[in-house]
Formats: C-alpha cells, sequence, structure tokens
C-alpha cells in the first residue's frame, strides 16, 4: 500500500496541475448529468491530460476552481469547450461496411415520389453521414437522390469540420477508386493533400449540434433510418434504455435502426427485431409521432 501511494505522488509531482481523486471523481459525476457518458475509474490519466487543456486555455491553475466555477453557471459558454473535451471522436468512411450495403437495399425498396429521411445522431467529423450519402446516391443511380441526411452530435468542433466536408488524403485512402473519383475533389495549391466532399453530397447533409440526453429533441419522424454507432458503449445501462425508447416512435414502420458492432439492444427486444448484424427493425406495434 505504501509502495502504490509512493508510485501516486510521484505521478502526480510529474503532473502540470495538481489532480485529485476527488477531482477526478466530480468530473465523472458532471459529465454524467450533462452528456450520458459514463467514463470508467481507468480514465483518470485520460480526464487528466483533456481538462488539463482547458485550465491552460482559461488560465485557471486549479483543478477544483475550474470545476467550481462551471458548477457556479450552468449556462457558461465553457461547458461546451468542457463536453467537447471529453468526447471521443473515432472515425472513418465506411467503417462497418455491411450497414452500407443493407441500407442501399433498404433505400431501394422504398416507394418513389416522397423524401426520405435519415438520421446520423453521432456524426463526428462527418465520415460516417457522408459514406450514408454515397450509400444513398448509389442506391438512386444519382447524385441528387430523394434523401435528407440530419448529422448530429454533442460536439461542436467535429461537427465544424464535418460542415466543411474536406480531409486529408489519407482518410479515404481505403475508399474504393472509383468513389474517390466520383464523390471527393483532390486539392491544389494551398489545398493539396486534401480532398473536398463535391458539394451534391454535402448538400444532401444538415449538420446540427444536439446532445441525445436532452428532454426535447426538436425532430419531426418518421425516419426511414437511424444511425447511432458506438455511442451507447459510453452511456450506462438506464441511459442507454432510455435513448433506445426515444428512437423506436421516430423510425418508420419498416424503419431501420443502426447499431455499432460492440452494442446490443436485448434489453429493448419489444421494440426492435434483429435484421442483420447490428441492425434492428422497428416494431409494428411502436407508433411513431408526428413530432418531437
Amino acid at each position: 500500500m505504501a509502495a502504490g501511494m509512493e508510485a501516486l505522488a510521484a505521478k502526480d509531482g510529474d503532473r502540470e496541475f495538481h489532480f485529485t481523486q476527488r477531482d477526478f471523481n466530480r468530473v465523472r459525476s458532471m459529465i454524467y448529468d450533462r452528456a450520458g457518458i459514463s467514463l470508467s475509474p481507468a480514465k483518470q490519466d485520460l480526464v487528466y491530460s483533456r481538462i488539463a487543456r482547458r485550465l491552460r486555455a482559461t488560465g485557471e491553475r486549479v483543478f477544483s476552481a475550474y470545476l467550481d466555477a462551471l458548477e457556479q453557471d450552468r449556462a457558461s459558454p465553457e461547458w461546451e469547450a468542457f463536453v467537447n473535451a471529453l468526447t471521443t471522436n473515432l472515425t472513418s468512411f465506411f467503417r462497418e461496411s455491411h450497414h452500407f450495403d443493407m441500407l442501399r437495399e433498404h433505400l431501394q425498396r422504398q416507394p418513389h415520389g416522397e423524401t426520405l429521411r435519415i438520421w446520423c445522431s453521432a456524426a463526428s467529423t462527418g465520415e460516417e453521414p457522408y459514406s450514408i450519402a454515397i450509400a444513398a446516391a448509389e442506391a438512386f443511380g444519382t447524385l441528387r437522390p430523394p434523401v435528407a441526411i440530419l448529422a448530429t452530435d454533442i460536439d461542436t468542433n467535429v461537427l465544424a469540420v464535418a460542415q466543411r466536408g474536406v480531409y486529408p488524403l489519407d482518410r479515404i485512402e481505403k475508399v474504393s477508386l472509383e468513389r474517390r473519383r466520383r464523390y471527393f475533389r483532390r486539392g491544389a495549391g494551398d489545398n493539396q493533400g486534401q480532398c473536398k466532399v463535391v458539394d451534391e453530397l454535402r448538400n444532401l447533409v444538415s449538420f446540427r449540434q444536439l446532445n441525445l440526453l436532452d428532454s426535447a429533441w426538436g425532430l419531426k419522424g418518421p425516419f426511414t433510418a437511424i444511425f447511432c454507432r458506438n455511442v451507447m458503449i459510453y452511456f450506462d445501462k438506464p441511459t442507454q434504455h432510455k435513448i433506445l425508447q426515444r428512437f423506436a416512435p421516430l423510425l418508420s414502420p419498416d424503419g431501420l435502426l443502426f447499431t455499432g458492432h460492440s452494442e446490443s439492444l436485448f434489453n429493448v427486444a419489444s421494440l426492435y427485431g434483429s435484421v442483420g448484424r447490428t441492425v434492428y427493425r422497428r416494431l409494428a406495434r411502436t407508433t411513431a409521432p408526428a413530432s418531437r
């Protein structure tokens, strides 16, 4: 025990800011209350490095004082930076590619003559919603398919990147050559080494900040598909259950819910039926409201 305490003390001595167990517990409680993110005890080093950046940016020197200021002003703009700092954004084009094959087939089966709405609820830096847009373009054989994609995220920083639709070339190196030529434009001059999503695809996607824990989302259903992939792993079971319950009535009668490879819907089996690998269909007995 004594040796362990000495190791912790030495580690803290190497840090720029003093960071206590109480500070860590407060951060865990605050991010859970604000965004539903459940941080494990093993995330202490990650929390320190992420929030230490906010101390530098704000000029604060003491963790507890920084957290006090947040708690004293629930409307402070710093809350947005706090949440952004603790949000993990791992994504890529056509991640879990079988989902986009299934989406393409699903869209082709839909009635003609109406705009099909899709919600990407964790858009991150945009690779997922643009992959959805490409799948829609391929489903209908046109860059102007009858599809409207809503892309939301709690992190405003990543949404700004997504809205630009500009990426380093290495981000699309695993995308097929045919898709790279059709859906991306290579930069030149000052933009060399970058690529941009074609305007037709960008016009299919609307970006908006949204916290899945908000009491009202302000969204109108129905959606032909909802993507909520690799998000639930950051929530505890009660929060997962609540969000999945709220998704169901926003889906069309045969609407599909796409989840991450490590996420399961066993606890809401009365709302969804499995139709493929981490793809679920809303059960018919779930009624959809006109708006939420």
